[in-house]
């Protein structure tokens, strides 16, 4: 079961001996930042946590699943998260 943004910010307040206000500031914050940084094209690296960056995906040739139909699908950029050493080591 997914932990939802409300459950993260009782625990980061937990953790941080905050009120879930300034938790939710802060998370809030921090995402807009990853956002505004990932419009310019920018690449977030938190050493140990992961990578955020912007990719490029080419044009390329589908095919509709209810026709069969092929389609061009136009090129397109997309967020992508790559993790980082510590977090896979954490995961295993």
């Amino acid at each position: 079961m997914p932990i939802k943004k409300n459950q993260l910010v009782q625990i980061l307040a937990e953790r941080m001996q905050a009120s879930k206000k300034q938790s939710l500031e802060w998370l809030d914050a921090f995402t807009d930042e990853i956002t505004k940084a990932l419009r310019k094209g920018e690449k977030i690296n938190i050493t140990g946590f992961g990578i955020f960056k912007v990719s490029d995906r080419k044009a390329r040739e589908g095919v509709n699943p209810r026709t069969g139909e092929k389609i061009q699908i136009k090129a397109s950029k997309k967020p992508k998260f790559t993790a980082g050493k510590l977090l896979k080591e954490a995961v295993k």
